[in-house]
């Protein structure tokens, strides 16, 4: 069918008058158009509508949760140079001509004297000559796994500032994180984003093979890749909508694995399937025989600073965090902590009591699979290749809001009330109605209905809330099929 022009007469259909439009502009389906063969793929003639309504629905109802990622997300890929401006005084330090490093027990100390009610957890050298040195405290009245962490100018042993921080994330970058995973509601706020990540693989792949499918017939491979030229209205929402989506796909499809393998839910069941193939993430043996000097801070900040010693000699190099033992019988670790390419994640287990490296773990040596969560879980942050990865996030978080935006103005220029006024949007709407014949969309229901079973085991939230839309869908299908 060729294309046809767009009269001054169908206003109400959210077309431009002049646009140019395709069959499937009109709501034309594969069934009502002309074609040289009249049998179709029966998996594909019942399982397009349904694929086309999955697409449209979860977009609709899904797409508040993941405008709230996508914005999120974007903010969160501002912070490593937020971090830097906000908590300068902390991060850096004026370097004194001619001053030398003082000893990294120095160091320790001061920071145990600003806090002593605190439990040395973590040290973090300076990695830079303007940098401060970082020492970590398990302390009282912090929340879950946070911590206080003392930051000391490593050329006067001054204190340049204590905050709460999670992991290696200062507050104003913890605050962000916390905001993008869980919209600050705790473990509650984690079934959004895991919500979020489990149908946003699934709105790509439906969106791709409803577009590429759309054009394939058209045969237009330039308006499948870029927007249609001298497309208004609806039209240009469309062609904007589906090319920017093809072009984010891969993007989309990363986010959402790399997303669910930290989620609620899924993210155990992540866990569980990676230590039954032994996929997780190894370290260093720690277990050692010889006894230790009493566990006082004295002896800790002493102690610190010979096994860095020692892991330098052995070619460890910076960044590094050196951890105090878990328990009696257990060496310090030093390991590396730089997570931009090409990364160093190197670790040595140390007995201080006779300066030996009791184990030893190259990141070269990592099983492929953890290799791979590593370097995913980077990737997502932002931090794998620096500011190009910053980059090119927030290009894919701009993408994927200007989409769902696009995708709401489409569904508003087509909305229930229009179609009474346009018989065109009242065709179109009938691409996403239930089949009228009873029971006729019903294999391809029960098709994603086992898919959702199966999936839903590993992915708990995606596969609840597929069947309540299958459930939903099935029931909106036998009530036109009775109208009928």
């Amino acid at each position: 069918m060729s294309d046809v022009t767009v009269s001054s007469t169908t206003s109400g259909t959210g077309l431009a008058p002049g646009e140019l439009i395709e069959p499937d502009d009109l709501g034309l389906t594969e069934s009502s158009m002309p074609t040289g063969s009249t049998v179709r793929a029966w998996w594909w003639r019942e399982l397009r509508p349904l694929l086309l309504r999955v697409h449209f629905y979860a977009g609709l109802f899904v797409g508040p949760f993941l405008l709230i990622a996508a914005l999120t997300g974007l903010l969160y890929t501002t912070t490593p140079q937020l971090e830097q401006l906000v908590h300068r005084d902390e991060l850096h330090v004026s370097v004194p001509a001619g001053a030398a490093v003082l000893p990294l027990s120095a160091q320790i100390a001061a920071a145990s004297a600003a806090l002593p009610e605190g439990s040395l957890k973590e040290v973090r050298p300076p990695i830079s000559p303007d940098g401060t040195t970082r020492v970590i405290f398990n302390a009282p009245g912090v929340p879950e796994d946070y911590s206080r962490t003392v930051f000391i100018d490593p050329y006067t042993a001054q204190v340049r500032g204590t905050l709460t921080t999670f992991g290696e994330w200062l507050p104003l970058r913890a605050w962000f994180d916390e905001l993008h995973r869980t919209l600050l509601l705790g473990n509650v706020g984690r079934v959004y984003s895991e919500l979020a990540a489990s149908w946003l693989w699934v709105l790509a792949l439906s969106g791709l093979v409803i577009w590429v499918a759309r054009r394939r017939r058209s045969r237009r491979i330039r308006h499948t890749l870029v927007p249609r030229r001298g497309a208004g209205g609806r039209g240009r929402l469309r062609s904007w909508h589906g090319a920017v989506g093809l072009w984010a796909a891969v993007g989309m499809l990363f986010l959402s694995a790399t997303g669910l393998t930290w989620s609620q839910f899924a993210g155990t069941n992540v866990d569980t399937l990676r230590g039954a193939l032994q996929w997780t993430t190894p370290s260093v043996q720690t277990t050692i025989s010889a006894s230790l000097p009493p566990d006082t801070a004295a002896n800790r900040a002493v102690l610190a600073e010979e096994v860095l010693a020692v892991a330098r000699a052995h070619g460890l190099s910076d960044p590094v965090k050196i951890t105090p033992p878990g328990g009696p019988g257990r060496a310090w670790v030093v390991m590396q902590v730089k997570r931009s390419w090409p990364e160093k994640q190197d670790s040595m287990a140390i007995n201080p009591a006779t300066g030996t490296v009791v184990d030893q773990l190259r990141f070269a040596d990592w099983p492929l699979a953890a290799k791979l969560a590593r370097w995913g879980v980077d990737a997502h942050m932002g931090l794998l290749f620096g500011l190009a990865s910053q980059i090119a996030l927030a290009a894919l978080a701009i993408g994927l809001i200007c989409m769902i935006t696009w995708g709401y103005r489409m569904w508003w220029l087509r909305r229930p009330t229009r179609i009474a006024e346009s018989p065109r949007a009242a065709e179109s709407a009938r691409a996403l109605a239930p089949p009228g014949r009873r029971w006729s969309g019903l294999p391809a229901i029960a098709l994603l209905g086992a898919v959702a079973v199966g999936v839903g085991l590993f992915l708990p939230v995606f596969g609840a809330s597929l069947l309540v839309f299958l459930l939903i869908d099935a029931i909106r299908t036998e009530f036109a099929s009775a109208r009928t």
